[in-house]
């Protein structure tokens, strides 16, 4: 699967705009640790971009990312890929281990880039200037995009042997680099 197909598979299975513009958040922070760690980077954004493609048609998670693969497996796509999107669910886990870089690179950014995208939505300058300091200070805030793990986003960090606040600015410009598409560039004379 290439990044071409894995953009056509999100927008079959995907209809929700902030569903997609996650996908994309993702697809841009894997992308970012791909060249970091001197990895596959088509590859890293294809898993980043289709991670969860199935999540709103299949948002249990009894259902989430177990239906995605069937579908992946059904069109032939790499196992490679299916792994790593499964192994993204913690409740797939115990047969999808995080232990390849690519695994623990997605279960690292997924909620990371939800909360950097809460933090970016708050402000006029939106990722823009947005300080690791910034997003650390939110992170106390428990009523704050409040759905997000704080544990999974320390825990990723830790995953990569990565100091959080590194961890944090490596996603901040990952993300700006699609600021357009993510909807995030800064606000009209900011």
């Amino acid at each position: 699967m290439n990044r071409d197909e894995a953009w056509q598979l999100l927008n079959e299975f995907t209809k929700n705009e902030s569903l997609l513009k996650h996908g994309l958040a993702v697809e841009a922070a894997m992308a970012h640790y791909a060249r970091h760690f001197g990895e596959d980077e088509e590859l890293w954004r294809v898993v980043g971009l289709i991670h969860d493609f199935d999540y709103e048609r299949w948002p249990d998670p009894a259902d989430h990312s177990q239906r995605g693969a069937e579908i992946l497996r059904e069109r032939g796509v790499d196992e490679t890929i299916v792994g790593a999107v499964l192994s993204h669910a913690e409740w797939n886990r115990q047969e999808y281990p995080l232990d390849s870089p690519l695994r623990k690179a997605l279960s690292a950014v997924d909620e990371l880039c939800g909360f950097i995208t809460a933090c970016a939505l708050v402000r006029p300058g939106r990722l823009e200037g947005l300080a690791p300091k910034s997003v650390r200070k939110k992170m106390k805030t428990p009523a704050f995009a409040a759905a997000v793990s704080r544990d999974d986003i320390a825990q990723g960090a830790e995953l990569l042997g990565i100091e959080l606040n590194d961890h944090i600015a490596h996603v901040v410009e990952a993300m700006q680099s699609a600021s357009e598409p993510l909807g995030l560039a800064p606000e009209p004379g900011q």
